[in-house]
């Protein structure tokens, strides 16, 4: 899920070890889906547990589904949804990751460290905003 305040991507660090996907690279809040959550209820639910930031669902401003990237024939949510500043100061990173970032999204399309599939979802998500 795409969070962001004004110009700034909440963005974090993933853990630098082999056995994960796109290690030590800089990524997005995490969707995986548990029992039979919908693909919102699930991104609400990790950005409690990532970031301990308690979403509404009427938060959401955009979705799309995507092809995986990772597993063949499965399809990948991306939500988006704006924080506040008062938001940001309470967030905790939970279990996964290194660090925690507000981060310009100019500056995470232009990183070689950022998860290639989800700059060119922002870049669609900016397209349709305009």
């Amino acid at each position: 899920m795409l969070s962001f305040c004004e110009d700034q991507l909440l963005t974090y660090l993933r853990d630098d070890v082999a056995n994960i996907p796109y290690p030590a690279l800089w990524d997005l809040l995490g969707v995986g889906a548990e029992g039979d959550e919908t693909p919102v209820e699930c991104a609400l639910r990790e950005t409690k547990e990532e970031f301990a930031l308690t979403l509404p669902l009427s938060r959401i401003i955009w979705s799309r589904a995507y092809p995986s990237m990772l597993i063949e024939d499965t399809i990948n949510w991306f939500f988006v949804a704006p924080i506040t500043a008062k938001e940001i100061e309470s967030i905790e990173l939970g279990e996964e990751g290194q660090q925690w970032r507000m981060m310009p999204i100019t500056t995470y399309l232009d990183r070689p460290e950022a998860i290639p599939h989800l700059k060119a979802q922002i870049r669609d998500f900016l397209s349709k905003k305009i």
